[in-house]
């Protein structure tokens, strides 16, 4: 990628809340279960998660697969299991086909602690996990996937807390209902305009044209024909051409770049344009 245009800006009260606020829900639980954007699957991660994490146990999802580069994930998550020592599984909202995996490490993951309680002498209770990640990464869905089919809610746990409901998920786990927020402090711009081309930043913080912009410079370095072959162009990739190409012009001839950063964005989004990884695994 060129040199950034700009920069994405950070909100460092919002980070200390976020912070508080999962340190207090990393208490209740023996498990994490960390999802991380398939798309960028290191630059949606967290430098310091073990830290940040407390060294929890983690199993790390990489989510939105069905938006990915499945030639690319599979190294990807040799990587980043080497590296943290915990299992990767492929995972995508829509499908449910991972469903006993995800449940079965996550016991696995819990059962250190549950048998260290068991030393103390208190009996054996179900594994207790939470789902963190970044913003949009889809938490909110994995935990729904994983509470489609068991509703039950359990209530607040003596000694633990009267605000935090649970979920049974089987005789064996049972989930945090409410995500885990990770605290986005990101200093690396390049980083930062990746979260930001899969909607992990909020659009108050950057401005569609550049984000679009770049997008577009990465995807021509690495899926060119896709791109080119989507938006039927035969020049180069770039938003006034797409503009062209898609008819999106203004009164007076002059091409619609507005409209046409957000056209693209949503196009990569939704996974219109094509299937992409956009890091580098040397990264």
């Amino acid at each position: 990628m060129k040199k950034d245009k700009t920069h994405i800006h950070w909100y460092p009260g919002h980070i200390a809340k976020a912070e508080r606020k999962l340190k207090e829900q990393l208490s209740l639980v023996d498990a994490v279960i960390e999802v991380l954007d398939a798309r960028i699957p290191l630059s949606s991660g967290y430098d310091n998660i073990a830290g940040l994490l407390n060294d929890k146990p983690r199993l790390i999802l990489f989510n939105k697969s069905d938006l990915a580069d499945r030639g690319k994930l599979k190294a990807f998550a040799e990587k980043i299991e080497k590296e943290s020592g915990y299992p990767v599984i492929l995972s995508d909202a829509k499908n449910s086909k991972d469903l006993n995996q995800i449940v079965k490490k996550a016991v696995e993951l819990s059962e250190p602690r549950i048998q260290a309680i068991m030393k103390k002498g208190l009996l054996r209770r179900p594994a207790r996990v939470m789902v963190v990640g970044m913003p949009n990464v889809g938490k909110s869905s994995i935990i729904n996937k994983l509470t489609r089919s068991s509703k039950t809610k359990t209530g607040a746990k003596a000694g633990v807390t009267r605000q935090q409901q649970w979920v049974r998920i089987n005789p064996q786990l049972e989930l945090l209902d409410t995500p885990g927020i990770i605290p986005m402090k990101q200093e690396d711009q390049i980083r930062a305009k990746k979260l930001a081309f899969v909607n992990s930043v909020s659009e108050n913080a950057y401005s569609n044209e550049i984000v679009a912009e770049e997008l577009l410079e990465l995807l021509s370095e690495n899926y060119p024909e896709i791109v080119k072959n989507y938006y039927k162009l035969e020049n180069d990739i770039t938003l006034e051409n797409i503009a062209i190409a898609r008819n999106w012009i203004k009164t007076g001839g002059e091409a619609d770049i507005e409209r046409t950063s957000i056209y693209v964005l949503r196009d990569f989004r939704e996974g219109k344009i094509g299937k992409f990884v956009l890091d580098d695994l040397e990264a």
